[in-house]
């Protein structure tokens, strides 16, 4: 009775894992190597082709409603736009023998970047506008002060 107590015990607080890896709540290739592995970043290779592991992180990520996928030239980049821990992560193209995989922590440097130039985008966007206001301003009333003279000429 003692060892199934302990072992409820020893299961409630420290779960036995189960096939589904991860890092930073994205989930991990199973039949991925890791080629390095940081706090912030975690890089692995697969011998799966490039499909068969997006065909799994679209299985993985389904659920999600905040996840974006963008296939680029060399590579497919699935992004979080939501609150979870991680950024991004990007499974490359090219591979013959091996597809590489990274997933990257959400950074504070690149929301802060973000918000840069966003702001910088809205000020570049009011003086456009301003210059534009600005220069029919300029030609209306150069052709207002035009027909006024001709008025007093006629």
């Amino acid at each position: 009775m003692k060892k199934i107590v302990f072992f409820l015990l020893v299961s409630l607080f420290f779960p036995l894992s189960s096939n589904a890896k991860d890092f930073l709540g994205a989930p991990v290739i199973p039949q991925g190597t890791t080629t390095q592995k940081t706090d912030s970043r975690l890089e692995l290779k697969t011998s799966l082709s490039h499909d068969e592991v997006v065909s799994f992180y679209r299985e993985a990520l389904k659920d999600f409603e905040n996840i974006k996928f963008r296939e680029w030239k060399d590579a497919t980049y699935i992004e979080d736009d939501g609150k979870m821990p991680w950024h991004s992560i990007t499974i490359s193209k090219g591979g013959k023998e091996s597809t590489d995989v990274v997933i990257v922590k959400d950074n504070w440097t690149w929301i802060i970047g973000t918000l840069v130039l966003r702001y910088m985008g809205v000020f570049m966007v009011l003086m456009l506008v301003f210059l534009g206001m600005s220069l029919s301003g300029k030609i209306i009333s150069w052709s207002v002060q035009r027909m006024e003279a001709k008025k007093a000429a006629n």
